[in-house]
Parts: C-alpha cells; structure tokens; sequence
C-alpha cells in the first residue's frame, strides 16, 4: 500500500548571502526579491558555502515581466526576512527538485524506524510542506505516534506530546502563569504545545473545552493566555490520532475543528508481507528505542522546512484547474449520498495540498491527478455522510471516488 521512495544520498545544504531589490519600472513600489536555502545532493557533512552555478537570466526561466525567486542561496540572517515576506513568485525547476530530493531522503531516513506506511508518510509530508496539520485515524498499535516521532526527527524539529484524556485542562496543553514570589511577578511557563511538531494523542478523548484550546494554535500559530498572545515556533504541525473503532468515553470533535485539519490519513492494520517484514524486524529491537537509536536522522531543519514552503506557495496552477475543483466542491453539495458538502475553505486546502504533491514529485505545475491524489484525504472529514448511505455501508471515501469518476476533467 503506497508510494514507494527512491532512496538517494545524503542531504547537504549550501547557503549563500542575502536579498536583492528589483525595481519594477512603472511600478508605484519595489518589491524585494527573496531567496531561499535550497537542498543539494551530495555525499558528506553538511556545508555551507556559495554556490558556483551562475544566476540565469529571468528570460532563461521564462519568467520574463514577472518577479522570481533568486534561489542561490542564503545566510541564517536573510533567510528568516525571506520568509516572513509574502509572494506570488513563481519557482524554478532547480527549487522544485530541492521538494523532491527532500522527499525522498525523508522517505530513506523514516524507513530505518517505520516498515511500511509509504503513502501514510508521503502524506504526512505533502500537509508539513503544504502547512497543514494531520488527523491519524487507525486502530491502536499500528505505529501513529511512531510515525509522527520519526517525522519530528527526520525533519530536525522539537517534538512534543499530549495524551489527552477526560479530565485533560486547557492550560495543561498550552502552559499556565507561575507567580514567582522572590520576584513579584507572574512567570508564563509554556506547555507541550510549544513545539514545531505536536501529537496529541487520542485527541477525542478530552472534552470540548480542551479541544477548542488548539483551534486558536492551528490555525493563528500562536496561543492566548491570561490575555497575552504567545507565538508558536516555525513551522508548526499539528498531529492527532483517534481511534475510530472505541466511542465510549469521547468527545467527537467538531466540524469547526475538524475543518482545521489540512488531511485525514487512515492507518489501517498492514499487508501479511509489510507485517511478516516488521515482525523481523521489530523483535530484536529495544521496546523503548527512540528514532534516533534505531538509525533516524535529521536530513533537513526548520528554517529550510519553511523556505521549501515558500517553493510550494510558488507552484503554478493552470486556470483551467479552479473550475475544475469548483466542479468538485459543488458536486459534493449535490450527492445525495452526502448531507453535508465540501466548503470554499476545503477547494483552497485542495490546491495546497496538490501544489505540495506536485513539488514532492519534481514539478513546478499541478495536474489533475494531483488534485485527485489529495481529494480523498482532503475532503472525508469534510462531508458527511446521509444516515441512511451510512447504514447501508457507504463510506465517504466510496462517496468521494464516485464523485471524482463522474466530474469533467480538464484536458
């Protein structure tokens, strides 16, 4: 079951100085031109120095009249300016290969941890690339909260967890306000919460009240408390799981939250031949052995994470593609199999999420089987289901799936 990576050598990433001002004439304001850290592969430590290669003309690239991306490089200072300057840039070829090559180390890198789960870990990281956050729903023990620790790792990222359970408080997910007597002052002390990659654990097992604390975080990155506004490290994911199978003692979440969440990944139980590999595997293996003792290591950072984002908002989408998910989005609202359609918010968390598909496979363009890859995923949590389809055993992914067959497809 899924996408099988390439392995590839080792990941190095070579950083080179600064920004450039473009002066657009007749323009009323400049524009700065950001550049971005991009991956290279090659054998050995990670160094940085300048790039050789020189810079191609804007008429090279076939972005003539249009403002690019000068992707020879950074320093630490310039890329972090880079990154919180918005663009509609498109991307060259060279910074989509960067996604790629990305991707397939991480991919090489989590299999010395997990066996199997290729498309649960390709997904996962089209929603870290897209910035999204991920729902895991599966049973227990099919290796959720491994998976999303070997990611925190691979992706060189802090790692934090909350089990959540009934009698899980607010302040017990996002840090409380310590009074330091000595000094005379309150001290805020931050939770779980502030780390680059979350798993909450079982996240519909505490109540409504403790839910609704991470639907500021999601979606604003950052956290209130007593009435002072913290912001969250970059980039920053949220990981759920739930456990569809048990209901006793839990709080479905909410359409609102459920919204928040760029994809909903099964995890299901693996194939006898994934299964017999594991067991090989996994028996001579120490019960507690974190990702890094078992051979997992960090092929990229934080800081490059965010700049590959920023190769990803620059994807191009054909006009022809906007219809098309508008014809899907629609013919979701149609279904009578469905009492509840697809919103505008999903078509938008569609065509990041295809971008990010499309960059992780080497091209600066989606296509229509992009869109289809991460309709499913995208879109079940989205709908729901008419009572009566439900109890005759329709899922939302069968609903989906007949709908993708039957919309027109651009040529």
């Amino acid at each position: 079951m899924g996408l099988a990576a390439s392995p590839v050598g080792g990941v190095e990433q070579q950083l080179e100085g600064g920004d450039r001002l473009a002066a657009k004439p007749g323009a009323e304001a400049e524009r700065d031109d950001a550049a971005l850290a991009r991956p290279h592969l090659h054998q050995g430590r990670r160094a940085v120095q300048p790039l050789l290669a020189a810079d191609p003309a804007p008429e090279e690239q076939g972005f003539v009249g249009e403002a690019r991306h000068d992707l020879t490089g950074f320093s630490p200072a310039g890329l972090g300016g880079a990154l919180n300057r918005a663009s509609s840039d498109a991307v060259r070829m060279t910074d989509v290969q960067a996604v790629k090559e990305l991707g397939e180390r991480l991919a090489e890198e989590v299999a010395h941890v997990v066996v199997g789960m290729e498309r649960e870990v390709r997904a996962s990281l089209v929603a870290v690339l897209a910035g999204g956050h991920v729902l895991l729903e599966g049973p227990p023990g099919v290796a959720k909260t491994l998976l999303v620790r070997t990611l925190a790792t691979v992706l060189g990222g802090s790692y934090g967890r909350v089990q959540f359970t009934p009698d899980l408080m607010p302040a017990d997910v996002t840090g409380t306000s310590v009074f330091r007597p000595t000094e005379g002052r309150f001290e805020f002390r931050q939770g779980p919460l502030f780390a680059q990659f979350l798993l909450c654990d079982e996240i519909n097992r505490a109540p409504a009240k403790t839910q609704a604390a991470l639907l500021e975080a999601m979606q604003e990155g950052a956290a209130t408390v007593d009435g002072t506004r913290h912001a969250l490290p970059e980039p920053f994911t949220v990981f759920a799981t739930q456990n569809p199978l048990e209901h006793e003692g839990t709080y479905p979440l909410p359409e609102a939250q459920l919204d928040r969440f760029l994809f909903k990944v099964l995890v299901g139980y693996p194939e006898a031949e994934t299964e017999a590999r594991l067991l090989a595997v996994a028996h001579e293996r120490p019960m507690s052995a974190t990702p890094e003792e078992l051979g997992a290591s960090a092929v990229t950072t934080p800081a490059e994470v965010l700049a590959l984002r920023r190769v990803v908002r620059g994807v191009a989408v054909r006009e022809d593609m906007f219809p098309y998910v508008v014809r899907i989005l629609a013919a979701t609202r149609d279904d009578p199999a469905l009492t509840l359609g697809a919103s505008p918010r999903a078509g938008v968390m569609v065509l990041q999420a295809a971008k990010s598909y499309a960059a992780l496979a080497g091209r600066d363009y989606i296509t229509p089987d992009d869109l289809k890859f991460v309709c499913l995923p995208a879109l079940r949590h989205r709908v729901i289901l008419d009572p009566a389809e439900e109890l005759g055993g329709t899922t939302p992914d069968e609903a989906l799936e007949r709908i993708l067959e039957t919309v027109e497809v651009p040529r």
